[in-house]
């Protein structure tokens, strides 16, 4: 990779990407595939170097001081960082905002796989700035796969030149997560548009000036529809009506009602929005004008498109914040004088940097293992992505949909929850200064800790996995996983046959659940314990991952792959052992957290 310099070596690793893009995932076979023929490794460099360039140039430089001035609401408008218009603009205008899109669009056909590689810089070096794009593509993907043409001609290429920008407004204040009571209502109108009635919290990005215009994308019911999700419709409600030329026009009666102040993406302007307040009247009558999406109670399922490619962006995210943390640390430890080695106690002595002392090697090496092994399945997540869109066969193109279907929930949950580990042993390795603004990685620990909560809590992960996706079908997204996890130990062990015994081991624990509780039939008391099983499945996971980066290794010799050797030591000796100890108190516990009684709290 031609492009360098010092700031990026504290936003990822290149070399890192570079072997699991090459050496592990293969990604240069892809270009074989008719969607990617045009491409090479060339112009995967190419763009993987103009995502460090930009990272480094526009993103990072504003990290800090989005955090420390915070979007304000002022004469009923939002007022943003200036820089963060710019970095949008730069990203937009690189083209790669629609890289993974079709050309009839205005996309390049990257594949996904390449397109997660390069965001990833943009969320380590500035993630509340980046989640404007990964929501507007999101959005826009979504729009592809259910909207009309003249949705996309109208709202999708302007998304693409990053003129729009895109939303998805689902949370309700009374209804939070549970989004079969939301109560926003949609009533039909005599020009077949919609009329929409009501409020929605927690929409990133859902008011600025950045843009020409923001598509919200509306989940609401009809007066008529049935209770719960299946009375549920998906509108595009834009903020600014458009004329029948496509110029923007009247205010929608979209109101920004107020903005909520997170503890962490503070640059990410959150709103509380109203829809038919009366505050804009446009055409006359009232309500906020929506176009139905697709199939009238079809809206929740149009709108998982949206959040799982929302859930592998966290997840992504998520990563990409641990291992910049990590990289903070890693020079710091190395740069930082203090205290000296076991068995060098001459107070003479000059004092060591603290990477000689085990106990931050311990904290490091942890760190590498969760942020290299979180990294690897987010690249393999929109791998398969690739796949289950171009893969030459349909059986090939099923079972890739079907894998990522059961992985999409722990990718979304593991990185969080353990990259967030990675982040609070920087502030640790840092020491008092950690917790000071003279560092950065306290506030990647801020960042990073909304990601738990970002598109469903690892709680409601835990349900969609456990209950879902593998005892769902009566167990057919477990044979599927193990499916996957046993062509790689019968393909690849033999390179690690020790951790491939150990991996064939936890995987057998981790199937045991499922098949003890569709045995006995009673998935409520196994469905308790969902979190935690969550916890022990995504261990196995990122296991596999290793295990798979192992195999790419090979015995190849250079400090590069003996660091990647001592990390997949490192996960399999203390940390797989311990994420699978929670798997006996699942099998023995018993229904205890369903008979806590509220008032023994």
């Amino acid at each position: 990779m031609a492009f360098n310099s010092t700031m990026t070596k504290s936003i990822l690793s290149q070399r890192d990407i570079a072997f699991m893009l090459y050496e592990w995932l293969d990604v240069e076979a892809l270009t074989e595939r008719t969607r990617f023929q045009q491409h090479s490794r060339e112009t995967f460099d190419a763009v993987l170097n103009l995502a460090a360039e930009l990272a480094a140039r526009d993103f990072a430089p504003h990290n800090a001081k989005n955090d420390q001035h915070e979007p304000i609401f002022v004469d009923a408008r939002v007022r943003l960082n200036p820089e963060i218009e710019v970095a949008l603009q730069s990203f937009a205008h690189s083209g790669m905002l629609a890289g993974s899109m079709d050309e009839s669009v205005g996309g390049v056909q990257l594949p996904r796989v390449i397109q997660s590689a390069a965001f990833a810089w943009l969320q380590a070096a500035n993630i509340a700035t980046a989640s404007y794009s990964m929501l507007t593509m999101a959005n826009a993907n979504l729009l592809l796969a259910y909207g009309t043409e003249a949705q996309i001609q109208t709202y999708v290429k302007p998304m693409v030149e990053g003129r729009f920008f895109g939303t998805m407004c689902l949370s309700e204040t009374q209804a939070g997560s549970s989004l079969a009571d939301i109560t926003t209502r949609a009533v039909k109108s005599d020009d077949e548009t919609y009329r929409l009635f009501g409020s929605k919290m927690w929409i990133s990005g859902g008011d600025h000036d950045m843009g020409d215009n923001i598509v919200h994308l509306v989940l609401a019911r009809s007066p008529d529809g049935a209770p719960g999700v299946r009375g549920i419709s998906l509108y595009i409600v834009p903020k600014f009506l458009l004329k029948q030329d496509g110029a923007i026009g009247d205010h929608n009666d979209v109101t920004l009602v107020g903005l909520n102040h997170k503890m962490g993406y503070r640059g990410t302007v959150n709103t509380v929005l109203s829809f038919g307040d009366g505050s804009h009247s446009p055409r006359g009558e009232p309500g906020a004008v929506g176009y139905l999406v697709g199939e009238e109670y079809r809206g929740l399922e149009y709108m998982f498109h949206m959040m799982n490619e929302a859930r592998i962006g966290v997840g992504a995210g998520a990563a990409a914040l641990g291992y910049t943390g990590y990289l903070h640390a890693l020079a710091y430890a190395r740069e930082r004088k203090q205290g000296r080695p076991v068995g060098h106690k001459d107070p003479a002595s000059p004092p060591a940097a603290i990477i000689e002392h085990p106990d931050v090697r311990r904290m490091l090496i942890a760190s590498k293992s969760y942020v290299e092994g979180a990294l690897a399945l987010v690249l393999y997540c929109s791998r398969l992505v690739d796949d289950e869109l171009s893969a030459s066969t349909e059986e090939e193109r099923h079972f890739a949909s079907a894998l990522l279907d059961v992985l999409t929930p722990v990718v979304k949950s593991w990185p969080s929850k353990y990259c967030l580990a990675a982040n609070d042993l920087a502030i640790q390795i840092h020491g008092g200064y950690g917790y000071t603004r003279d560092y950065p990685v306290e506030q990647f620990y801020r960042d990073n800790r909304l990601n738990m909560i970002h598109e469903g809590t690892n709680g409601i992960q835990g349900i969609d996995l456990l209950g879902r996706k593998l005892l769902g079908g009566g167990g057919a997204g477990m044979t599927v996983f193990a499916d996957a996890v046993e062509r790689s130990i019968a393909s690849v062990g033999s390179r690690a046959p020790e951790y491939a015994v150990q991996l064939k081991h936890a995987l057998g624990q981790v199937r045991d659940v499922v098949e003890r509780a569709l045995d006995s039939g009673d998935t409520a008391t196994t469905l308790a314990e969902a979190t935690t099983y969550l916890d022990s499945f995504g261990h196995v996971v990122i296991a596999w991952m290793w295990l798979e980066q192992l195999a790419a290794i090979g015995d190849q010799p250079g400090d590069f792959y003996e660091g990647k050797r001592a990390a997949a030591q490192y996960f399999y000796s203390y940390e797989l052992p311990i994420g699978l100890a929670a798997l006996d108190t699942i099998a023995s516990v018993g229904p205890l957290l369903l008979e806590l009684n509220d008032n023994w709290f």
